[in-house]
């Protein structure tokens, strides 16, 4: 893999009213995306395996993506634009038929792809260029995870 991507995972989820802030980073540094309250919530479901009593879309599209041998390659969180993050999510396709393998790159939500590349242990990354702009958030982190007492680490 080409070394301008960084390695990250979610360090911390904190649901508020309007938004949910998720903590994305490396012992490097974290920073946060802001993303519907709902999407908090599947990410944080799906990051404790929590069960459920129907299936959600993103349950869903995991379930099309096993029925056509697609899985989650990697997701990328590229690029910020006028306070916007953009994502790619890489998937691949194995088919039965070849020992070939498919690689498609989609343009999609940062929050999709977190929820996906969580709900099928795939590696997230962050374009260098980027990380290297995003301001550092530990500290607010750090502050949260004393303040309630647990860790918000995954």
């Amino acid at each position: 893999m080409k070394q301008d991507v960084v390695p990250v995972q979610i360090r911390g989820i904190l649901p508020a009213h309007n938004s949910c802030a998720l903590f994305v980073g490396n012992e490097e540094k974290v920073f946060v995306i802001s993303v519907e309250p709902q999407m908090g919530r599947v990410i944080a479901d799906f990051l404790s395996a929590a069960p459920k009593e129907r299936p959600l879309t993103h349950d869903l599209i995991n379930r099309v993506f096993q029925g056509f041998g697609i899985s989650v390659e990697r997701v990328i969180i590229t690029d910020l634009k006028n306070s916007t993050y953009f994502a790619r999510l890489i998937l691949q396709e194995k088919n039965e038929m070849h020992a070939e393998r498919k690689i498609v790159e989609l343009d999609a939500r940062p929050s999709d792809c977190l929820a996906l590349a969580v709900a099928q242990k795939r590696p997230i990354f962050v374009s260098a260029a980027l990380f290297a702009q995003v301001e550092d958030m530990t500290q607010y982190l750090e502050k949260i995870n004393e303040t309630s007492g647990e860790s918000s680490d995954e």
